[in-house]
């Protein structure tokens, strides 16, 4: 007997989308499969291949969908820092932690190469927002010139990213810093941005 879809066109992209994101945190990315999608939502092997016709391109989707989500909450959190260096960076970096800690698969798939089509232009653009969101920060608030916005933005960047994985590996726990008191994943925002606007 062959399986029939009782979903609309649009609304299979959308259902596979969300099976797929819940198979992500939930088993990893080596779960994520397009046979396995289609048994969940059981409809024919071939439904969700009219959407991504393979394994790369269902997780390149779930990597720009990711990346999508996270410049809109960067974008919605900053909004409310405006005008201050030290706090949108701030949100900035929080924002990035939370989302790893909260989705630790989905922030590996990021960054994983050899899962998602790095030559995808929805997923460069999506990757080039998010930087572009964290320049446009430094951008406004330039003072420091001795390195360029690129350097400074790569500092951050490595630090957050850097700080998260290390969290998400369990080889760093929560803790705050002895002198200050505050936590440890501000307090080291706090030193890389005393070095940008001094």
């Amino acid at each position: 007997m062959i399986k029939t879809s009782n979903y609309h066109h649009g609304d299979l992209r959308e259902k596979i989308l969300q099976t797929s994101f819940e198979l992500l945190d939930n088993e990893g990315i080596e779960a994520v499969g397009i046979r396995k999608i289609a048994r969940t939502l059981d409809v024919a092997h071939s439904a969700p291949a009219n959407h991504f016709k393979n394994k790369q391109a269902l997780l390149t989707a779930l990597a720009t969908e990711s990346f999508r989500y996270l410049v809109s909450k960067i974008e919605k959190d900053i909004s409310k820092e405006t005008g201050n260096l030290r706090l949108s960076i701030h949100s900035f970096s929080n924002t990035i932690l939370k989302f790893g800690l909260k989705y630790p698969n989905r922030y590996k798939l990021l960054w994983r190469r050899e899962y998602a089509d790095d030559q995808d232009d929805e997923l460069g653009a999506a990757m080039d927002d998010i930087y572009a969101a964290l320049t446009a920060i430094l951008c406004e608030h330039a003072k420091n010139k001795q390195v360029d916005v690129e350097s400074q933005a790569i500092a951050l960047w490595s630090l957050v990213h850097g700080y998260v994985l290390l969290r998400l590996d369990e080889n760093l726990k929560e803790g705050n810093d002895e002198v200050t008191g505050i936590k440890r994943q501000v307090a080291i925002i706090d030193v890389l941005i005393d070095g940008i606007i001094e």
